[in-house]
């Protein structure tokens, strides 16, 4: 590499590592500072992932040529170099920086084509394997902004048996988890990856009972995704759910979780009334149906104590839950 190049070169990887102290800043100070941070996109509506933007990611160690100051958004050049980077350095801090960068820049949709076209998503993806979970949840993040593109979604998907399998295995409740299951919701809004999701539905059913609430919350999105495509129908309700599942429906439980598992819920009901599956043929006694449709009276009763409640959304959706479990009972 020329010195002009090598100077370019350490001069972006001190950006990336500026950008990592501005960003674990930023995560610290978000909870109090939420109204002024800027460059929010899509991404915080569909995954609840922060983005940082318009922060300055300059180094008092080095004297920046030719590189933007502002860490949200870089040059397709800076970008190109970026990746080239990460893909021969060996250090987990500098590819932990680098892949937030990425993932910052990522936000950008005029950014989704670049990378991709750069081979951006198989340099990416190749540090899901990478055993430093700051390194993981970087990888897992930097893909989640990626997703948002659905030509990137076609590339994304050969990793996603490795990223369901980072959910599962990793710890429960821990920013790899949290990281792999947002861009599983991502990866789960259309159609088209859903049978590859299959079998690990029973494992997402039991993040629903040993989650916090953040975990329960992302899985539920996934499941709600899932339960909205009737050919996912069977499969779920197949699978092995714990007994406890149907304590997600209690009056304690906070309202983010009870509005998304009444329409995981209503979904599947519905379309079990549509289908006419509701017979349980083929079920096993610990799966899905049998913990919670096998008996549909027990299903609105549990429901009714729910229109007790002054929140007109939830009464809405126990409602819908209501009226699928009637429809249960006369087949």
């Amino acid at each position: 590499m020329s010195p002009a190049g090598s100077t370019v070169t350490r001069s972006l990887l001190a950006l990336a590592l500026g950008t990592g102290v501005c960003y674990c800043v930023y995560r610290a100070l978000s909870a109090r500072r939420k109204k002024h941070v800027s460059g929010s996109s899509l991404l915080d509506k569909v995954s609840g992932m922060s983005v940082l933007g318009g922060v300055h990611g300059e180094s008092p160690e080095v004297q920046f040529e030719n590189i933007p100051k502002s860490a949200s958004y870089l040059e397709p050049h800076h970008l190109k170099t970026l990746l080239h980077v990460l893909s021969n350095n060996s250090d987990a801090s500098t590819q932990e920086q680098i892949l937030i960068t990425l993932c910052n820049n990522a936000a950008f949709s005029i950014n989704h084509d670049l990378i991709r076209n750069l081979d951006g998503i198989r340099i990416i993806g190749g540090f899901l394997s990478h055993p430093n979970p700051k390194v993981k949840a970087g990888t897992l993040n930097a893909l989640n902004n990626l997703s948002m593109n659905l030509q990137n979604q076609e590339q994304i998907q050969a990793f996603l048996n490795e990223i369901l399998k980072d959910i599962i295995e990793s710890t429960l409740n821990s920013e790899v988890q949290l990281a792999g299951l947002r861009l599983a919701i991502n990866m789960s809004v259309t159609n088209r990856y859903h049978k590859k999701m299959e079998d690990y539905i029973p494992s997402l059913l039991n993040l629903l009972v040993g989650g916090n609430d953040a975990t329960k919350v992302h899985t539920l999105k996934i499941l709600v995704n899932l339960s909205a495509n009737p050919l996912m129908t069977m499969p779920l309700l197949a699978s092995k759910a714990p007994s406890s599942l149907t304590s997600l429906f209690d009056s304690s439980i906070s309202r983010d979780i009870l509005i998304r598992a009444l329409t995981f819920v209503a979904n599947l009901s519905e379309n079990l009334g549509r289908e006419q599956y509701s017979n349980g043929h083929g079920y096993y006694k610990d799966s899905l149906y049998a913990v919670v449709f096998e008996d549909p009276a027990e299903l609105q009763r549990n429901l009714t104590r729910l229109l007790l409640f002054s929140d007109m959304e939830i009464k809405e959706h126990a409602n819908r839950c209501i009226r699928s479990a009637e429809t249960l009972k006369h087949y």
